[in-house]
């Protein structure tokens, strides 16, 4: 964070309105795609699905906890951006009894008309809330606090625990879980189905570029912790056969992005920064710190002006549509062969996003 604010040159209201921003982005990268192994409940447990005639089934969840249900849920609640993705692959939104309230935010949801269909907006509700919103199953990251998970057991609601994806393998195990937990295994499996076909069919076009000619990416994120190895934005970018700059010259996940690493790195393309709040924020400002400063003048992507302005609701995207993250990796990079359109998204149901 110290770099960030030594980057920036602002007065403290605007040092406190960025150190907020980066508050809600975290939050947002948290609950959509795994950043750490700090603070996630055990180990990763494969969640089973084990049913009976009369309809009844009992699932295991990521902490080894068994959870048993009479019949399938009508009514879901999720606490992240990427459970509530999967479940709206798999499900009607008229399944949700609350939904992420930054999933109709116009920068980082490509689900918008969707997600406004859910009235209940929510961020990271409490016990007795959830309670109040009656649902029949509530699905849980591993992000999320044991205490928590235990006082709304002890409420007698249903809880089932899911890992934050990293890689693609963690986004395809995940709607497996979710897909257990809503009691639509057959669903899930559709819809990996759904992502396989897509990724090979990127695949099939970017295993034709030759290793000379891969673009060497760094994502320019508010979060400068985010883009090493380690995290999905990485696994996206190795599909998409770019070289993920940050990743390339040793950096994990988690660990911070700084000038003279950039310089290093040497990018030939910068993914510029575009969520602003709601335009509460100016994004501009923190863009600035880095395009206006004298040092960085003979990085290739700023002097070459290949600075691009991504769709974010692809790039941090950790649900199925991870596909289309990978899909605007290789359209920023690789051009027009790899366009779609803004509100792409991959579902089983027949339920329009528009």
């Amino acid at each position: 964070m110290g770099n960030v604010l030594k980057v920036l040159i602002m007065g403290k209201r605007n040092v406190l309105k960025l150190l907020a921003l980066l508050a809600v982005v975290f939050v947002l990268l948290l609950s959509g795609c795994g950043s750490s192994d700090s603070g996630k409940q055990g180990a990763a447990v494969p969640e089973k699905q084990e049913a009976n005639s009369s309809g009844a089934y009992t699932v295991t969840d990521l902490t080894g906890t068994k959870v048993s249900f009479p019949e399938k849920p009508k009514k879901i609640l999720t606490f992240a951006m990427y459970t509530d993705q999967i479940v709206l692959g798999l499900v009607t939104s008229d399944h949700l009894v609350g939904i992420n309230t930054l999933l109709d935010d116009p920068v980082l949801s490509n689900i918008i008309p969707i997600a406004k269909k859910v009235k209940k907006k929510i961020g990271n509700p409490g016990a007795e809330e959830v309670l109040a919103m009656k649902p029949d199953v509530v699905i849980v990251s591993d992000w999320t606090q044991a205490e928590k998970i235990q006082s709304m057991r002890d409420l007698g609601l249903k809880v089932v625990s899911v890992k934050s994806p990293e890689t693609i393998q963690d986004v395809r195990d995940a709607v497996t879980q979710v897909a257990a937990a809503i009691g639509e295994p057959e669903k899930g499996k559709q819809l990996i189905g759904l992502m396989d076909a897509k990724l090979a069919e990127i695949k099939e076009k970017t295993s034709k570029i030759k290793p000379e000619n891969r673009k060497n990416i760094v994502l320019l994120s508010l979060m400068t912790a985010y883009g090493g190895s380690g995290c999905a934005y990485d696994a996206a970018c190795q599909e998409a056969n770019v070289i993920n700059g940050i990743a390339a010259a040793g950096l994990k996940n988690g660990q911070q992005l700084t000038k003279e690493m950039l310089i290093k790195i040497n990018p030939d393309i910068m993914l510029m920064p575009v969520y602003n709040d709601r335009g509460k924020y100016d994004t501009q400002a923190f863009i600035d710190g880095y395009l206006k400063d004298p040092s960085l003048q003979t990085v290739k992507a700023i002097k070459d002006k290949q600075l691009i302005y991504p769709r974010e609701q692809f790039i941090y995207n950790c649900a199925q549509d991870i596909v289309y993250c990978v899909q605007e990796i290789a359209r920023v990079a690789y051009g027009k062969e790899f366009d779609f359109p803004d509100n792409a998204r991959l579902t089983v149901t027949d339920e329009k996003n528009e």
